[in-house]
């Protein structure tokens, strides 16, 4: 499953932060809200249904700890996209053991249609949370350096 915006299993949201910008994803699994995350990662710097996924690029991480695993995917995508370019709209996370593995689309940023508002210059351990909550749903959040 890719998750978009929208998605009826998960979620994500910007949280207030006074100089830099809170992303929080949730979903069914650790790999769901890993993929919202990323998804309010794009919506920092723009309407991430204006991503078309057209080009695909795997991502690898690795962390012992979840939280930190979450800092390592986000700035990846933070890397890849300043270097390609690129803005991702599209996401397919597995976590296994600490190991990450994912697909990600996107596209070549086009100032016209995507209008890009900020550049996110990287994840943060600033409100770095991974949570389980209640029944199979987890949180994962932090704050993006922009």
């Amino acid at each position: 499953m890719e998750t978009r915006k929208g998605s009826h299993t998960a979620h994500w949201e910007h949280l207030h932060h006074d100089a830099d910008i809170g992303v929080k994803g949730w979903g069914g699994s650790v790999a769901e809200a890993f993929e919202q995350a990323a998804l309010a990662l794009t919506a920092v710097v723009c309407d991430p249904q204006r991503v078309r996924c057209a080009e695909t690029l795997d991502v690898h991480c690795e962390s012992p700890e979840l939280d930190l695993l979450l800092v390592e995917w986000l700035n990846e995508l933070v890397f890849e996209s300043a270097t390609r370019k690129m803005l991702f709209g599209c996401f397919r996370v597995t976590i296994t053991d600490g190991v990450l593995d994912a697909r990600v689309r996107g596209e070549a940023i086009d100032r016209d249609r995507h209008r890009p508002a900020t550049e996110p210059k990287g994840a943060t351990l600033t409100g770095l949370r991974v949570e389980r909550g209640t029944g199979e749903s987890w949180s994962a959040e932090c704050v993006i350096d922009v």
